[in-house]
């Protein structure tokens, strides 16, 4: 089982098994990082930026990137070659030469079957599309995963995670604003109002980061900002944090009716750390609201937290429920990819030079507790509790498998 001091708490030496060997193998000078195109997957992101693989480079290490992965965030081919990287051709030869994969989205089917035994995967899980099987062939061939939305700091922090919520929150309020004009469908109503016209209302479930970053964002397009979370000192920050410039409310069952009820814009960021989004509102919720109004549930890549949504594409992202334009993009972020990409290279390259000085994927993954409470599967071990779970796997605690050198 996880033992909750060691996961996501700051951790001292002594609590440690002290079966740990204290010799630490050679640093690894030449760590190969693979960065395969995100195409497929819909998404115009990728994993690192050229800025960031002329760091990993300038510090020892390979990076092979597959031809074209950058170009949906604007970045070429060239840039990349300028940097250092190895630029190849398919995503063939980026897992056949890599040790460490850096992705956007989790493993694809038809990736799975390229991935080597033993590599080191880092990317999103996606734990609303999370199938039991990608977690089998990632066992079984001895995979080390480590899922952004694990990856947490000593005080409890999600930093890649926290990043794509920034985007996300704000992106939310500018696409709901589009979404409200008569030519989308929308209410034909402007968020913020005008003299003697009164502003839109936007509702947000939730008062994380996403939520904290999509009010920022009505505010500042003058809307009636409302924000409900059961988390009461969640809801204080934000009122502190926003100078009472928002109204908020616990999110119980009869709030949420009648807020979401009179709504204009509901945007769903309610989630909870490595599980599946709570569903908040209801299709009897949904259906109450008035033709015309924008739902844009943020949390799909969870599993949604708005019973009627359900995952769109960037070509058709979205769709019309009960009379409700709905927008549901599991990877909002990607709709702004070149900012997108380089806020992932920001957080995600200092855990990357980490990797390569500890000298191996054991080494850091015992030094460093953000990569510790991130990895979900190590070698043939399931490591996340949430995740077994929620498929009725066996789990192993990752500390001791690692100090028990199995």
């Amino acid at each position: 089982m996880e033992i909750p001091a060691i996961q996501g708490l700051q951790v001292e030496t002594p609590l440690l098994p002290l079966e740990k060997p204290a010799a630490l193998s050679e640093r690894q000078q030449h760590l190969r990082i693979g960065v395969p195109s995100e195409a497929p997957n819909d998404e115009r992101r990728v994993a690192l930026a050229p800025s960031a693989t002329a760091l990993l480079v300038a510090n020892g290490h390979e990076v092979v990137i597959e031809s074209g992965a950058g170009a949906e965030a604007q970045f070429s081919d060239h840039a990349y070659a300028e940097a250092g990287c190895a630029v190849v051709g398919s995503a063939d030869e980026v897992y056949g030469q890599a040790d460490l994969v850096a992705k956007v989205f989790p493993p694809r089917p038809d990736e799975l079957d390229l991935m080597r035994e033993r590599q080191v995967l880092i990317s999103a899980l996606h734990l609303g599309g999370l199938q039991p099987d990608t977690l089998k062939r990632l066992m079984e061939l001895r995979v080390t995963g480590i899922g952004f939305e694990f990856i947490a700091d000593a005080d409890g922090t999600l930093p890649i995670v926290r990043m794509m919520h920034e985007i996300s929150g704000s992106m939310a309020v500018q696409t709901a604003a589009r979404l409200l004009e008569s030519s989308e469908g929308g209410r034909g109503v402007m968020l913020g109002g005008i003299s003697g016209v009164p502003p839109a209302t936007v509702v947000i479930l939730g008062a994380g980061v996403i939520g904290e970053w999509a009010a920022r964002t009505a505010i500042g397009f003058g809307a009636h900002t409302i924000v409900l979370d059961t988390d009461l000192p969640a809801l204080r920050q934000i009122e502190h944090t926003l100078d009472r410039r928002v109204t908020t409310a616990m999110g119980n069952p009869t709030y949420v009716k009648s807020a979401v009820k009179n709504a204009d814009v509901v945007i769903g960021a309610a989630m909870s750390m490595g599980q599946r989004s709570p569903v908040v509102v209801t299709e009897e919720m949904v259906a109450s609201m008035r033709s015309g109004s924008v739902i844009v549930d943020l949390v799909m890549d969870q599993g949604g937290c708005i019973e009627t949504s359900y995952p769109t594409t960037p070509d058709q992202p979205t769709f019309t429920c009960h009379g409700v334009v709905h927008h549901c993009l599991p990877n909002l972020p990607s709709s702004v990819a070149r900012t997108g990409t380089y806020a992932l290279s920001n957080a995600l390259t200092p855990y990357l030079l980490e990797i390569g000085e500890a000298g191996s994927i054991n080494d850091a993954l015992w030094s460093n507790v953000s990569l510790r409470t991130g990895a979900y599967v190590y070698r043939r071990h399931l490591t996340k509790k949430s995740l077994a779970a929620m498929f009725g796997m066996p789990h192993r605690d990752i500390e001791l498998l690692i100090a028990s050198g199995i």
